[in-house]
């Protein structure tokens, strides 16, 4: 069996490398060609070039690199007719992905499958149908998402949420951190301003604000920040003044980090998956998110749901707090941290749920997403 894959950046890689793993299980000898990254290659694929010109976000920045991308796609898509595939997986990066499922189509009927449903459940539901005029199959990381696709004519199977094979501290690992850093029993605040310059931007004043307050009412606080790679410097200057003798965690100090979010106490996250990561942890939370004027007008008029917290809407619960755009403030957001730390309330029963209905305890998604796959084939 020959199998064309293409990721963009590295959340696809790592869907990619396990992919293939339960691949390579479930149909041995099957060959592999494409675009990936470490995880990928380190299943056997050498990689047509460097994923990471694929891994660029924003107009700004995409808007120079705008002719070498569409020559990328191009060259992909030669690569992939040139392989002669048996199917053709695309993961994630839909604006290079589903441009290279589009040349592909136009020549032939391959079977096509893309790793990750567009999350048309939160806000713009006719990417769905945009996708299945190239997309013959979709692999869903929530469990809530196949009907959505199937709706519009894709096959779509649930396949597990790749957060739940991660691996997470032990309690020996947990005592340890804190012994290392002299927090002891001391309530332990987990932040997290997020992964881009700009969220840190935005955020990191009003996280510290926050904790200023919390500190204030709570003098034992410490707070640990797991520091995301690229923003290291405005990281630490961001939380410089901050209170509770801030730990940080450098980028790529994966043990350090899995026992800051065990050993936490409570978390005051930016929006997004980290709530998953957050709820394998079983780490209780408050979610605070704000964005630029503009963008926070445009979304509220094109948002459906009442939620974004993820633990939110896979529990069918609304047990994580969550304060976004003009609510984004420090007097709101502080007593809630307070609130959660004195007393978790349903959170850790509505985390448990979300990794049950994730997959927790089954089969592993890459050989779940592996089984799919060969189900799509079969089923041209």
């Amino acid at each position: 069996m020959r199998v064309f894959i293409v990721a963009g950046e590295p959340s696809g890689d790592r869907l990619g490398g396990a992919l293939m793993e339960g691949l390579k299980q479930l149909a041995p000898g099957v060959e592999f060609a494409g675009v990936g990254g470490v995880a990928m290659e380190g299943q056997g694929l050498a990689s047509q070039f460097d994923m990471s010109e694929l891994s660029i976000m924003g107009i700004v920045e995409v808007a120079p690199k705008y002719f070498h991308l569409k020559r990328r796609i191009r060259e992909v898509a030669e690569a992939a007719l040139a392989f002669k595939p048996d199917v053709i997986v695309t993961i994630d990066s839909p604006d290079f992905c589903l441009r290279v499922a589009k040349l592909v189509k136009a020549v032939g009927d391959t079977p096509t499958v893309h790793y990750v449903a567009p999350s048309v459940w939160a806000w713009r539901e006719g990417r769905a149908e945009k996708m299945a005029k190239v997309i013959d199959h979709v692999l869903a990381l929530l469990p809530f998402e196949p009907p959505l696709m199937q709706a519009v004519g894709m096959g779509c199977d649930f396949v597990g949420h790749p957060v739940v094979a991660e691996p997470v501290a032990t309690e020996a690992e947990v005592a340890a951190f804190r012994v290392e850093h002299g927090i002891g029993d001391a309530p332990l605040v987990l932040a997290l301003p997020g992964s881009r310059k700009g969220e840190v931007g935005r955020l990191g004043d009003i996280f510290g604000e926050v904790l200023t307050r919390a500190v204030a009412e709570r003098p034992d606080i410490r707070v640990v920040v797991p520091v995301a790679q690229g923003v290291e410097e405005l990281v630490a200057q961001v939380t410089a003044n901050w209170p509770g003798q801030v730990i940080l965690i450098p980028p790529g100090e994966a043990i350090a980090k899995r026992a800051a979010f065990a050993a936490a106490d409570v978390a005051l996250a930016a929006s997004g998956t980290v709530s998953l990561e957050l709820a394998a942890a079983d780490t209780p939370m408050v979610i605070a998110y704000d964005m630029n004027w503009l963008t926070r007008q445009i979304v509220k008029r094109l948002i459906k749901i009442d939620t974004v917290t993820l633990v939110n809407l896979v529990s069918e619960t609304r047990a994580v707090p969550e304060y976004l755009g003009e609510n984004c403030l420090p007097e709101k957001i502080a007593p809630a941290i307070l609130s959660v730390l004195a007393d978790p309330g349903d959170q850790r029963l509505a985390m448990a749920l979300t990794m049950k209905r994730l997959g927790k305890g089954g089969e592993a998604p890459g050989l779940r997403a592996a089984r799919s796959v060969l189900g799509a084939i079969s089923a041209q």
